[in-house]
């Protein structure tokens, strides 16, 4: 009952709540973004859904016009804090998460959900076991297990594990754990960037 009805309800209230500072940050940060090499203010990333199926992943555009894709050796995406792609206001949006504010769209339009698994570049979908397949009865999130606790400090491999294990125990006592945990992860600016050297 909960992940088919109290959940979406949930999702629509907090990302109505949050439509006002939605259309703020877009006032404030759109022209800085754009001013800084006249850009595009939003980038559009093509993620994985629920049930498989692709999206385009709302953000703030964070890096330079045309920037390369870098992954690491697991296939995870480099974040690293000397990652020279990214722009000044770039680098302030991600360490703030003000880049993932425009995912309360993505929320609003059913895409998303507030709490769940972050999706997943389009190529993972061949990656996934079959036990890890299970992630794909859940609906993205804009934060999820993995972002309250560990954020960008663990690799592919813990990542899906993480990610399995929510899909397997997703409940509302959950959800607020991570709920919480993501405010304070966020304020205190815990684990945001990852080692290019990781292995």
């Amino acid at each position: 009952m909960y992940v088919h009805f109290f959940k979406r309800i949930f999702d629509l209230i907090v990302a109505l709540i949050a439509s006002p500072f939605i259309l703020i940050a877009i006032c404030i940060f759109g022209p800085l973004i754009y001013l800084e090499d006249k850009g595009t203010v939003f980038y559009k990333a093509k993620r994985i859904a629920k049930g498989g199926k692709t999206f385009n992943m709302l953000k703030f555009r964070s890096m330079k016009v045309n920037a390369p894709d870098i992954r690491l050796e697991d296939g995870s995406t480099y974040n690293g804090d000397d990652d020279p792609r990214v722009t000044r206001i770039g680098k302030f949006m991600r360490n703030t998460s003000i880049d993932e504010i425009p995912q309360f769209l993505n929320v609003l339009l059913g895409q998303m959900s507030i709490i769940g698994i972050r999706p997943d570049p389009l190529d993972w979908l061949e990656r996934y076991n079959e036990r890890e397949r299970v992630i794909l009865t859940v609906k993205p999130g804009i934060t999820g297990y993995n972002q309250a606790y560990f954020r960008n400090s663990v690799d592919g491999a813990i990542k899906l594990k993480n990610d399995v294990y929510y899909a397997e125990h997703i409940s509302f006592v959950l959800d607020m754990k991570i709920f919480f945990k993501t405010i304070k992860t966020v304020l205190f600016k815990e684990n945001v960037n990852i080692d290019r050297d990781r292995k």
